[in-house]
């Protein structure tokens, strides 16, 4: 009883990913209708309890969160990557009812049917393809937005995991990106004054370079290269037979998922996010190279020898100098306590638009007080203790609401901050106690020790 009912779960799970360009346009035109439909029976409601809402209140209504989240998920590619990026970029600082939507997409796990998996394969491998192998496990073992995995075993005894791409991903990245930010547009939380434009292209660019799993597994080797001799991660290795553009093969790695150690001792859950944080700031210091996706499955844990797996390395990406220079210019800021060089350091990066940096001067440096509070206590940095953040958001907010002096950073910025707000996400998820001056020190040269 029990394998029918896996059997069920899984039967509901398939959903055929629209591969032409019509049909996924025609997902985003029923979605807008449905939307649109539920604004306008939900604003006669409360007109008629005379109520006077807000366009956005009535977008963001239970109703049309589900609706959004299930489109994207149908869809994947980048529609849902957008999704998800955006969740995991903001944390818990987005607005309730988008945290709503976002949090759907993350538990969203759909994948191909049978057949459209059996007829993308054939087109890669050709129609004999399972002869290649000992077994294949028809189930995928995980799905995510551009592609699912399947656990495989060749004639000659190797395990590997292989990722296949979902059809049609790579050719709709353009038009999703531009759709999802025009559904944005139209609940209001993006204003049309807003020029995207610059960041837009940048996410189209890097979508395409997630896409070409040939380039992922050649950084997936340079990774490996990178972190030689460190016993402490663990990353896959590409198997060049059954690698293509639009499948990466590998070998399977076991592991647990890491938010699995959630329950485990303070000192494993300090240990774990130590070793993560230090290979952050080893990628923006040392090796001029980052992997910039921080979604939690990127991450596996052995418990048996305490080792990181790493893993999906498509997001991966050069750090220019510049970057590297404002964040060592910031983080010796945010070490030596000095206020003016951290707003200064904020606008210098990016980050903080001067516009907003003037109109709300006392605003912002009351934000950075806190920080500086906050990251200047000579204790190691408690990511679980997050009432500062609920007040910084507030604050933001309050900011936020002035959109003439609303900035876009640049987008080599953004990347790279993604993967740095994401660690820090996941630092908090598992209540972690991180000695950050420390490890950020030999970076840094001249910050102060406490």
């Amino acid at each position: 009883m029990e394998e029918d009912d896996d059997f069920l779960t899984d039967r509901l799970r398939q959903r055929a990913v629209p591969s032409g360009r019509l049909s996924r346009l025609g997902t985003f035109g029923r979605l807008a209708g449905g939307v649109a439909g539920n604004v306008i029976g939900e604003g006669a409601r409360r007109l008629a309890a005379g109520e006077r809402p807000r366009v956005s209140d009535l977008v963001l209504t239970p109703g049309n969160a589900k609706r959004l989240a299930d489109r994207l998920a149908h869809l994947r590619g980048a529609a849902m990557k957008m999704g998800q990026m955006i969740s995991m970029d903001a944390g818990d600082l987005l607005p309730p009812e988008l945290a709503e939507i976002m949090a759907r997409l993350r538990d969203q796990a759909q994948h191909m049917p049978p057949g459209q998996l059996k007829t993308v394969l054939a087109k890669e491998w050709g129609k004999d393809w399972r002869r290649r192998f000992k077994r294949f496990g028809p189930t995928p073992v995980a799905a995510a937005s551009i592609g699912q995995v399947h656990r495989a075993q060749t004639p000659d005894g190797r395990d590997l995991a292989i990722k296949i791409q979902y059809p049609g991903v790579a050719k709709s990245i353009d038009s999703d990106v531009d759709n999802v930010v025009t559904l944005l547009r139209i609940s209001g939380l993006v204003p049309k004054e807003l020029d995207l434009a610059p960041l837009l292209e940048e996410a189209k660019k890097q979508l395409h370079e997630e896409a070409d799993y040939e380039r992922e597994g050649a950084e997936m080797e340079r990774f490996a290269q990178l972190l030689e001799g460190d016993d402490r991660y663990v990353v896959p290795r590409r198997d060049d037979e059954f690698t293509t553009p639009n499948v990466l093969a590998m070998s399977f790695i076991e592991g647990s998922p890491i938010e699995g150690i959630a329950d485990e001792p303070q000192n494993v859950r300090n240990e774990v996010m130590t070793r993560l944080i230090e290979l952050v700031l080893r990628e923006l210091f040392e090796f001029g190279h980052m992997q910039t996706d921080p979604n939690f499955a990127n991450y596996r844990y052995q418990a048996d020898g305490g080792r990181l797996v790493l893993l999906d390395f498509g997001a991966s990406r050069a750090v220019e100098p510049h970057v590297s220079a404002n964040y060592r210019n910031l983080l010796r800021a945010l070490f030596a306590g000095d206020r003016d060089a951290v707003r200064q350091g904020a606008i210098n990066a990016g980050f903080l638009g001067p516009a907003a940096a003037e109109k709300h001067r006392a605003l912002v440096d009351r934000m950075i007080d806190i920080v500086l509070r906050e990251i200047g206590t000579p204790e190691r940095f408690d990511f679980g203790d997050r009432a500062f953040v609920t007040t910084l958001a507030e604050m933001g907010q309050e900011m936020a609401e002035d959109r003439e002096t609303w900035h876009v950073p640049p987008a080599d910025m953004i990347f790279v901050q993604r993967k740095i707000s994401g660690t820090a996400f996941l630092a908090a998820r598992l209540k972690a106690v991180v000695d950050i001056r420390a490890l950020c020190a030999p970076y840094l040269e001249d910050v102060p020790h406490a």
